[in-house]
């Protein structure tokens, strides 16, 4: 098992706009990008369903809107909106920082069922469709929290030369991570997908994912 404890390393300051411009452009394989799709396909049957039972669900034990979006850091340090079902307790005040620890205590009864599954991410196949993410790959941060990390984690503007996934190496093998360190190892894990990115690598994570589903291991 390699060892994503990363250790701190001081960094000069380090503009948004370099760290943007220091990508290079990003052309998905072709074999990705078929598999991509036509899972994603696939799973919009499922996705329907689900959420049509969300919607009666919903009003009983996860009051609000069957949605979250939020501002999201993709393929070359570029925002999108990435769609999930939600999973937190509305909060109008809720304004967690880079490093605070997870709000576990504003996950809903239905929420705990939907990350424990993974569910809550199924949405997201839109965003696959929509060219903006991948079914494998670095787990896309909060844009503003990823703004932070730019400048205070060495190597996480690396992370942004693939297209973000709905799953990826980092959460299988390191899971869900808060405060600086957390970062290092998700990063760790996330450098070495990509050096090592090859279709049969994301055909293994997605069955990792799978298992980690089943056994129930999610947050």
């Amino acid at each position: 098992m390699l060892d994503f404890h990363s250790d701190a390393i001081e960094l000069d300051d380090l503009s948004f706009q370099s760290a943007k411009t220091g990508l290079g452009r990003y052309r998905m394989p072709v074999a990705k990008l078929l598999f991509d799709r036509f899972l994603a396909l696939l799973l919009l049957v499922p996705l329907a369903f689900i959420a049509l039972a969300l919607v009666v669900l919903n009003p009983f034990l996860n009051a609000g809107p069957l949605l979250f979006v939020q501002d999201r850091m993709g393929l070359g340090c570029r925002s999108f909106t990435a769609i999930k079902f939600r999973t937190m307790t509305q909060h109008k005040d809720a304004a967690r920082g880079a490093f605070d620890a997870l709000e576990i205590d504003r996950i809903t009864t239905l929420g705990h069922i939907m990350r424990k599954t993974r569910i809550d991410e199924l949405p997201q196949i839109i965003n696959v469709l929509r060219g903006e993410m991948s079914l494998i790959g670095p787990r896309p941060d909060s844009y503003d929290h990823a703004r932070v990390y730019l400048r205070a984690v060495p190597g996480y503007a690396e992370r942004h030369q693939v297209m973000p996934g709905i799953s990826g190496f980092a959460q299988t093998e390191v899971g869900y991570v808060d405060g600086l360190e957390g970062v290092h190892r998700k990063v760790a894990a996330d450098r070495h997908y990509i050096a090592n990115a090859t279709f049969r690598f994301d055909l293994w994570i997605a069955w990792r994912t799978l298992v980690v589903v089943l056994t129930r291991q999610g947050a």
